[in-house]
This record gives structure tokens, C-alpha cells and sequence, in this order.
């Protein structure tokens, strides 16, 4: 029997720089972990808070590569893309992302894999504004929740196997 344990996610701003950074610790290896960002099919399993329907136009994880999803509540749906800029299989992946509900705000994303040995990996993510009135609007809009569940749903997955 394999067991789920559930690890704090830390979401902090940055006073100085428009910035939101989040540390989380899963008991996977990082190519495990990666593996659940990249691959369409796993990603769309766990991102998002709960109660939400994914729906997949395109997802090429792959340095040039581009994403576009939609999730589907009972407020509506919500659209969001991206680019892929860098991607190194079990390291690193970074990629801008846009809500489509406000689509001049433009996040640059850093998701940093670190092996913390005995199959554990320590996600680190930075994501970067336009501005501090963006970077609060991002935090605001209950993507702390959002984060938050979609690891624990993410630990489920990890736990498979």
C-alpha cells in the first residue's frame, strides 16, 4: 500500500519585485514530478482546484512548444496560454502564461526541479509580473487555492505506480 503524504505548499510575494514563489515538496523523483507537468494527458489530471473540468485545445511541452486550456466551473469558463521557452526534462521548465481574462498580463514561469534524494523532489516556482497591480490581481484571484489542491490531486497521481 502505497501512502499520500501531504506536504505544505509555501506561496509568497516578493515586497521588492513583482514576484510570486512557491516551494513545494512531493515524494517522487523530479523526473516523476516533470513527467506530470509535461505530459498533456497527466497535467490535465491534477491542475486546478477541485470541481473544475479541463479541457485541452494543445500542449507541447518541448522548448518552442505552446499550451492552450480552458477550465469550466459553474462561474464560466476560463482560458489560459503560453509558451514554452526552455525545457530540460527533469530540471527545468520555463514558459510564460496569460488568463485570457486579462490578456495583457503576461507571467514568465520558472518551475525548478530539485532532487532531494531518496525519490523526494522540491518543486520551486517563481512567476514574474508586468507589475505589482498584476501580481496582486494573480494572487487575488484564489490562485493560492487553486496551487494548493491541484498538489494534493498531483500527490494522488505521483502515488500511482
Amino acid at each position: 500500500m502505497t501512502m499520500t503524504t501531504t506536504h505544505e505548499t509555501e506561496i509568497t510575494v516578493d515586497p521588492k519585485v513583482p514576484l510570486v514563489h512557491i516551494v513545494r515538496e512531493f515524494d517522487a523523483p523530479p523526473a516523476k514530478v516533470f513527467r506530470a507537468h509535461a505530459d498533456p494527458e497527466l497535467f490535465a489530471q491534477w491542475i486546478g482546484p477541485h470541481g473544475v473540468e479541463m479541457h485541452m485545445d494543445h500542449y507541447d511541452c518541448r522548448t518552442g512548444g505552446a499550451y492552450r486550456y480552458v477550465h469550466v466551473t459553474d462561474r464560466g469558463e476560463f482560458g489560459f496560454h503560453g509558451s514554452f521557452h526552455d525545457v530540460r526534462p527533469g530540471e527545468l521548465i520555463v514558459q510564460t502564461f496569460t488568463f485570457e481574462g486579462m490578456p495583457d498580463g503576461v507571467v514568465l514561469e520558472k518551475l525548478i526541479f530539485e532532487d532531494l534524494g531518496a525519490g523526494r523532489t522540491r518543486l520551486v516556482a517563481t512567476s514574474l509580473c508586468d507589475s505589482f497591480e498584476d501580481r496582486d490581481a494573480f494572487v487575488a484571484s484564489g490562485m493560492d487555492v487553486g496551487v494548493r489542491e491541484g498538489y494534493e490531486r498531483l500527490d494522488s497521481i505521483l502515488a500511482r505506480d
